[in-house]
């Protein structure tokens, strides 16, 4: 179940990708079957451990075009191992909601991206999110779990602070939005509870069959009740050091000309 649309966050073979906070990894598996040299990282190790196993049977499997390489790594998103400006694109799904310092985040994430790379953030949206929280505390009030709830134009602002320029956005996953409803009504750790057994069936059955009927009710539902909010930037090129002294020169020799002119005046 992706959360990244890349019909709308396009990959070329051979592009360096980072999925930051990748969890089980789903967007990782995806960028390798397109061909992309991916970096998988996270910092909870069994994760990671299960994400190397499939990558590796991925490969076995013929999953994966020839050139595409993948890497499953543990680290610290406030402290990313990479030098500046080692990938083409950053994928950071569902994890900034987590984490406290999330200027510090995105800070580390356009320090590794190229200029002219692209950058894809999913968090929970604001209103399906407010939900949960209003009807159950142990949704969010837990060892690692949610810590804030983005408004669109708040991470929109935090984005084009941290100096990357938002390009799209749209929303995903309104099917899953009752379903966390429901589990939060019921209790988020009671599964037994039949329509929380029941919903997820239907949940389980969207996603292995992809009927037409679930598929066009969700996009015309995504607008309204999307669990998940997307936002895609690019990190803008920086003016060459060579045009700046150029026009620094040109500058220069503007005003000696004009002062030349005053002397001879």
């Amino acid at each position: 179940m992706l959360t990244v649309d890349f019909s709308r966050f396009p990959l070329a073979p051979g592009d360096r990708v980072l999925d930051l906070g990748c969890g089980a990894g789903r967007h990782a598996f995806e960028c390798y079957r397109r061909g992309a040299q991916v970096v998988a990282l996270d910092q909870n190790g069994d994760e990671i451990r299960e994400v190397a196993k499939w990558f590796a049977a991925m490969k076995e499997a013929g999953e994966a075009p020839e050139g595409a390489t993948a890497t499953a790594m543990e680290g610290d998103a406030l402290a990313l191992p990479f030098p500046d400006e080692s990938f083409d694109v950053v994928i950071i799904s569902e994890v900034m909601e987590h984490i406290p310092d999330d200027k510090g985040v995105l800070a580390e994430m356009v320090r590794v991206l190229r200029p002219g790379g692209r950058i894809a953030i999913t968090v929970p949206r604001y209103g399906p999110e407010k939900v949960c929280w209003t009807l159950s505390d142990a949704y969010h009030e837990v060892e690692g779990g949610h810590i804030r709830i983005y408004k669109a134009d708040e991470l929109l602002g935090k984005v084009r602070e941290a100096g990357l320029k938002p390009y799209g956005t749209h929303h995903a996953h309104a099917l899953h939005s009752p379903y966390w409803w429901l589990k939060c009504a019921f209790g988020v750790d009671n599964d037994k509870a039949l329509p929380v057994r029941a919903y997820h069936k239907l949940l389980v059955w969207d996603i292995m069959k992809k009927p037409l009927a679930t598929r066009v009710a969700e996009q015309a539902l995504n607008p309204l009740i999307g669990k998940s909010f997307v936002v895609y930037a690019t990190k803008p090129h920086l003016p060459r050091i060579a045009d700046t002294d150029t026009d620094a020169g040109t500058e220069s020799e503007s005003e000696s000309g004009a002062e030349a002119g005053v002397a001879a005046k």
